[in-house]
């Protein structure tokens, strides 16, 4: 546990945030504006002002010129967010948010959620996801059982892709290259005529990468990927004003990584994973009476198989989802959300689980300033039986430029199915449990802004691997409900200044202090710290700057800095090319302790829309 005064810490923070008008001629890109919407934070789309949860939203406009780049490098940007990525663009990576590990923070793509049911650990494996094909990114923090069921102890991540936002037919178009072989392009179309939508886009990405385990230790062949993602979304308002819809996504990827035992001559790309996934979504929006609905239905498939060393691991792993959800108006500036939902995973050879849910939330006005949210929600799952969480989230708007924050939740994460019945699995585990708080403060002065947070959470009933244990009948150990509770709190920082036209300043920094027991919840640095500018020059040509700077690392790793440098130049009318530099100062570190990172690399690319 550190000793460190978070209040020292949290001042240096403040003191770099109020010095950065004076770099103002440098330039940097600025991912942290947020959109007067947020789509996650309660089950009804609500204006961020009104919303007690904390929020961080990426645009389309935020990920231009990031196609190729991997999406988490943009997502460690965010306050509250680290990275565990086990080499180049698609090898293991995993989002730590606010120092929980991935299998507490569910990924929503298109309203399907892709947490890997076949997996040890259900979470989603972002290190190959890149920038092109999502147009929006929505970080929502805090326990979100309520709102989101298993798994949503430490928030949620949603993606979203390409969608119409004017009528008649427009496509989108993108292409770039640079470092380690690397090559992206990507396609979308979008349609809006007669009350329907349709968009459908498709992008590519191959690289040669470079090696997952450090080259600084002796390895020396490279890493590979290359995947293809199709997604597609159709909307139809019909004459009544009901709307139903379908959408969905496939992608195929071939990936290199590195065993343990790194590379070995005469035997180049022993270590490969091949993965196919899909994920469909049908919908319904409808009104009777005073009630307006929302139906589902939804289907994820994911089928994983590594070759390593001779030895084939084959994993295959469904999820399917029905949920209806009902909301009104049952008092003057009181809105009502009620509903509920079935989920069944399967994991091939591991046996399947049902979770049941229903769930109502309220939203309440008291007067011009204040918003109070409660939601309640209650699970039963076929295998440890029920739970019950609960959410307060309120946001007090002591004048129109000035808001106060807090939240309250508790949380829980069922055991996996591989948990349960894989080899190393015991069929009586139980579910493990969480509690979290969070108090904060946002003010704006017109497009700026200056965030604060701080949070608190604990989890209890921990499940790890103890080698002491017997249910599963194995020789070296079993999965079991493991002594020890994680806790953990911080704060979070983030602001953008904006001067000029066109010019902009952005920062963000977390500070974790981490009081746990529990090895696997102590792998997070202790403080992050992000740096931006942005200027537009009359030429209309924009360059942008970031730095990250990542401190109080755990297992003696050497602390880290990196800049980034994008700039862009508009060709014609929706046109434009762009360069981008990373790890400009050539910084060699690691994520993962023995897990090597990219050196010096450029890329450029053109992108238009017509």
């Amino acid at each position: 546990m550190t000793t460190r005064p978070a209040f020292l810490t949290l001042t240096a923070a403040l003191a770099l945030t109020t010095a950065l008008p004076a770099l103002a001629q440098v330039a940097a890109q600025d991912p942290f504006v947020l959109d007067d919407i947020t789509l996650t934070a309660n089950r009804e789309p609500t204006e961020l002002s009104r919303s007690g949860s904390s929020v961080s939203v990426l645009t389309g406009e935020s990920l231009e010129g990031l196609a190729g780049q991997p999406l988490s490098r943009s997502l460690t940007r965010l306050p509250g967010v680290t990275l565990s990525q086990q080499g180049p663009l698609g090898t293991l990576g995993a989002l730590q948010l606010r120092g929980a590990p991935a299998q507490y923070v569910p990924v929503v793509i298109d309203g399907i959620e892709v947490s890997d049911p076949a997996a040890t650990r259900p979470y989603y494996d972002i290190g190959g996801q890149i920038g092109a094909g999502v147009e929006r990114v929505e970080l929502l923090r805090g326990a979100q059982s309520a709102l989101y069921g298993s798994r949503a102890v430490a928030g949620v991540l949603s993606l979203q892709s390409l969608r119409p936002t004017e009528d008649g037919l427009h496509h989108h178009f993108g292409i770039e290259a640079g470092s380690y072989d690397t090559l992206t392009a990507s396609y979308g179309a979008t349609l809006r005529r007669d009350g329907t939508d349709l968009a459908f886009q498709a992008s590519h990405v191959r690289t040669d990468g470079f090696s997952a385990l450090d080259e600084d230790d002796g390895n020396f062949e490279e890493d590979g990927y290359e995947a293809t993602r199709l997604s597609f979304y159709s909307a139809h308002t019909l004459q009544n004003g009901a709307v139903i819809g379908f959408n969905g996504f496939w992608e195929d990827s071939t990936g290199d990584f590195d065993d343990w035992l790194g590379d070995v001559a005469g035997t180049p790309g022993d270590d490969y994973s091949e993965r196919e996934s899909y994920g469909l979504r049908g919908f319904a929006q409808f009104t009777t009476g005073a009630v307006d609905h929302d139906i589902a239905l939804t289907r994820y498939r994911i089928d994983r198989t590594s070759w390593s060393d001779g030895f084939v691991s084959p994993f295959t792993g469904t999820r399917t989802k029905l949920s209806w959800q009902g909301a009104t108006d049952i008092g003057q500036d009181v809105r009502a959300v009620f509903g509920a939902d079935t989920e069944k995973e399967d994991s091939d050879g591991n046996g399947d689980a049902r979770i049941n849910g229903v769930f109502v939330e309220t939203t309440a006005a008291l007067g011009d300033r204040i918003d109070i949210t409660t939601s309640l929600r209650r699970d039963d799952h076929s295998r440890f039986g029920g739970f019950t969480s609960g959410r307060v989230a309120a946001v007090y708007r002591a004048d129109d430029d000035l808001l106060l924050r807090a939240a309250l939740g508790n949380g829980f994460r069922a055991p996996s199915l591989y948990e349960l019945f894989g080899d190393y699995g015991d069929a009586s585990l139980e579910r493990e449990e969480s509690r979290t708080y969070e108090i904060g403060v946002e003010k704006q002065w017109g497009d700026s802004y200056l965030r604060a947070t701080a949070f608190w959470l604990k989890t209890e009933s921990l499940i790890g691997f103890d080698y002491a244990a017997t249910a599963c009948g194995q020789p070296f150990g079993c999965y079991a409900q493991v002594d020890g509770t994680a806790r953990r709190r911080g704060v979070e920082f983030d602001g953008r200044y904006a001067f000029g036209a066109g010019h902009a300043l952005t920062a963000a920094y977390t500070f974790i202090d981490n009081q746990t027991d529990v090895p696997e919840w102590a792998m997070v640095p202790e403080r992050v710290l992000n740096l931006g500018v942005q200027t537009t020059f009359a030429t209309g040509t924009t360059a942008g700057i970031d730095l990250q700077h990542v401190a109080g690392r755990p297992d003696d790793l050497e602390d880290f800095t990196t800049v980034d440098l994008l700039v862009s130049h508009p060709l014609r009318d929706n046109a434009e090319a762009y360069l981008r530099l990373e790890n400009v100062l050539d910084e060699d570190y690691q994520w993962v302790e023995g897990y090597g990172t990219s050196g010096r690399a450029v890329y450029a690319g053109l992108r238009a829309s017509f």
